[in-house]
């Protein structure tokens, strides 16, 4: 696709799908969810994924180095982490300290020296223990599985089953399926289930060798693609705000907030990694127009799968750009460039703002209201109200602190609208030595000070013992 290779990257908001794992059951209609665990191939899966992100953002001979990024000891001001930690258990929480690992690799330069002149270097080779990140807990934070309890997107997922496409699709696919039951343990082969007949097949698959063997050789694939089609009509609309892409209206804010924070001219954070499961990849793909355009990523992304927003100022001057990167996991070696939202190349940061702006979920409120939830947490009326109270106590923190869901989106928002006004020459705040002007403080602080709205951070930390300094560390 066409694209400026000589532009310099300004940053980049990451998403990670989990590695790979043991079993793991999904009720049809609701999407709750079991809990498994991460196999230690999962883990070298996210370790290697990490090892390639490192090579591309924090190696300072790399073409897509972020300026000023640390490359040895982890700087957490130079960085915004959360992960899931309800969806498929700790899996997700596990797979981004693996992650990080190969971000971050142990280094003989984490050491200290004492004060009789002994130097001691962190165990392991110097394991960077301290690498830090929020565990966000569905139960409190919608962000990242907007879908967990959308009482909405559950008479979306039934309307889904009770559709002629999917009668039609149950009738072609009968035969096959009512051939699959020596292979599933006594699971149901409805069309319904086919989310769960894929996973336990493929978990097999990897797994049990004498699985494997029996399998014939057809079955994989043609399981797959069913599991692909049922889970993209699942979790995908017709309309970008439609409740069937509400894991990714859900993960706008995040996104947007990552962007916020790149052009932060106070406090800039270049990299932002948000570890989440397969399911708001189905639907950014599906808001974005990256599915329609490639038929072959309308489904389940693979383990170990990453979306690479890269934020990019164009050599010729203008506004910033956004270059979507995906790597479908081990499948694809590096990084794939991809066009979206129905543009060649890298897309303007404010057509991107511009499309998806409007439909996102900004609080945990209009969640609740989008999903006619008044009854789980955190929508009780109770919670709702105390959770209100405590952000409108709350005191301001910085841009650089936001990620999440809250009034701060909307301040996301017009700042960067602001700095694209700027960087197009349509809005001058002060004296800017050059239209192309990075870091329109001016812009942030005016835009900050007229809207006096700050950026609710909404995560908790994940009930699991946490395999870093600090979990809840807010940035």
């Amino acid at each position: 696709m066409s694209q400026d290779t000589d532009n310099e990257i300004l940053g980049v908001v990451l998403l990670v799908r989990h590695g790979d794992r043991q079993g793991f059951y999904q009720n049809p209609d609701t999407y709750t969810a079991t809990g498994t665990v991460i196999t230690p191939l999962g883990n070298q899966q996210e370790y290697m994924l990490g090892s390639y992100l490192r090579s591309l953002y924090l190696n300072q001979s790399s073409p897509s180095y972020l300026p000023g990024m640390s490359t040895g000891l982890f700087n957490p001001a130079q960085v915004f982490i959360q992960a899931d930690c309800g969806d498929e258990g700790g899996v997700i929480y596990d797979s981004c300290v693996s992650v990080t690992q190969g971000l971050w690799p142990a280094t003989l330069s984490n050491n200290v020296t004492l004060a009789n002149g002994t130097t001691i270097t962190a165990p392991l080779g110097g394991y960077q223990v301290c690498v830090t990140f929020d565990a966000v807990d569905p139960s409190l934070s919608p962000i990242l599985e907007g879908f967990t309890n959308c009482n909405t997107f559950n008479t979306h997922t039934t309307d889904f089953y009770n559709s002629s496409i999917f009668q039609e699709m149950a009738e072609q696919s009968a035969p096959f399926l009512d051939s699959l039951p020596p292979y599933l343990n006594g699971r149901s082969v409805q069309l319904e289930n086919m989310w769960n007949i894929f996973d336990f097949m493929n978990v097999n698959n990897i797994h049990n060798a004498t699985f494997a063997e029996a399998l014939p050789p057809t079955y994989m694939a043609q399981v797959q693609a069913l599991a692909n089609w049922h889970e993209y009509n699942v979790f995908s609309d017709q309309s970008i705000g439609g409740i069937g892409n509400i894991a990714g209206t859900a993960i706008l804010p995040s996104i947007l907030s990552g962007f916020a924070n790149i052009m932060n001219s106070t406090n800039p954070v270049p990299l932002s990694i948000t570890a989440i499961s397969y399911k708001p990849f189905i639907s950014l793909f599906n808001m974005t127009g990256v599915s329609s355009a490639n038929p072959s990523l309308a489904g389940i992304v693979n383990y170990a799968a990453a979306v690479a927003l890269e934020l990019r100022q164009p050599s010729g001057g203008g506004e910033p750009v956004i270059r979507f990167n995906f790597k479908n996991g081990t499948s694809d070696a590096t990084f794939v460039t991809y066009n979206f939202l129905d543009l060649t190349g890298d897309v303007p940061l404010s057509a991107f703002i511009d499309a998806v702006a409007p439909v996102a979920v900004n609080t945990t409120a209009d969640w609740c209201s989008v999903c006619a939830n008044t009854q789980d947490m955190p929508c009780s009326p109770l919670a709702l109200a105390t959770a209100q109270g405590e952000a409108a106590a709350r005191p301001k923190i910085s841009p650089a602190g936001a990620g999440v869901l809250g009034a701060g989106l909307t301040l996301a928002v017009v700042v960067l609208m602001g700095i694209t006004l700027v960087f197009l020459g349509l809005l001058t705040i002060g004296k800017f030595g050059r239209r192309r002007s990075r870091h329109p403080s001016a812009v942030c602080d005016l835009f900050a000070r007229l809207l006096r709205l700050d950026f609710n951070v909404d995560v908790s930390s994940c009930s699991k013992t946490p395999q870093v300094c600090d979990s809840t560390m807010r940035r």
